[in-house]
């Protein structure tokens, strides 16, 4: 009978920075460059901009509002600007995007039911399903990213190792088939909620970012992140309706 037991290997200084071993596949088909990133510190988790190595700075011009980058990817969702997010300000944000009704009220449902509890500032649930932004990263789930930390900063090198490992066809860019490579290995052992509020997430990212090629940009990823790419659709979607208005 053949021995499966590993063969004794010594570690030498070639395999101080190597990404990849055979007795774990997916570590070659999910290759990670190991090469210097450009902006600063980049494992430093960021609190209020969304840094990469294009935009080290973050995106200028966009206001944090002193938000971590977290809340500010949810900010945008709180239309009268009172720090609390209620079903219908969810519904009116998906609309200002771009969605319709039907989209927009199963996003409403899902996003305040299962958030609102775990933002809430006591005990006590609240009966409009309401979502305090100021304990937004009391709500991250599992099976995510990694690019926010547990306290809602954002770590450049994370997002950085999303394209360096899964967009494999562009660099600068993800196919669908690559984002649902990601979401599938992105996965936590039985964590269903945060498997299926991965999947939900980056299919909506997909659809309101993808180019007329069909592949999701960085930039807008990024402006996902900070919330800033939302503002962006909601002008486009106003000169929108000012066009055909004329």
């Amino acid at each position: 009978m053949e021995s499966t037991a590993p063969s004794k290997t010594i570690t030498t200084a070639n395999d101080s920075m190597k990404t990849t071993t055979e007795r774990c596949p997916d570590t070659l088909r999910r290759r990670v460059d190991a090469r210097d990133l450009k902006v600063p510190k980049p494992h430093v988790p960021r609190a209020l901009v969304a840094a990469d190595d294009q935009h080290p700075n973050g995106t200028i011009g966009h206001d944090h509002h002193n938000y971590t980058v977290l809340q500010q990817h949810v900010e945008f969702f709180d239309r009268n600007k009172d720090g609390i997010i209620y079903p219908w300000e969810t519904f009116a944000g998906f609309r200002a995007i771009g969605f319709g009704w039907i989209i927009s009220f199963l996003a409403m449902c899902f996003i305040n039911l299962s958030m609102s509890y775990a933002t809430q500032p006591s005990w006590i649930p609240s009966p409009v399903f309401s979502i305090y932004i100021k304990n937004m990263h009391k709500a991250k789930h599992g099976s995510d990213t990694g690019v926010y930390d547990h306290e809602g900063r954002f770590i450049p090198s994370k997002f950085e190792e999303l394209f360096l490992k899964y967009a494999r066809t562009q660099p600068d860019r993800l196919s669908f088939g690559e984002l649902l490579d990601m979401s599938e290995s992105l996965r936590d052992a039985f964590d269903f909620f945060g498997w299926v509020a991965n999947k939900l997430e980056w299919g909506v990212t997909y659809w309101v970012s993808k180019d007329e090629n069909g592949y999701m940009p960085k930039e807008a990823v990024r402006g996902v992140y900070d919330g800033s790419f939302f503002y962006y659709l909601e002008k486009k979607e106003s000169a929108k309706s000012i066009a055909k208005f004329y």
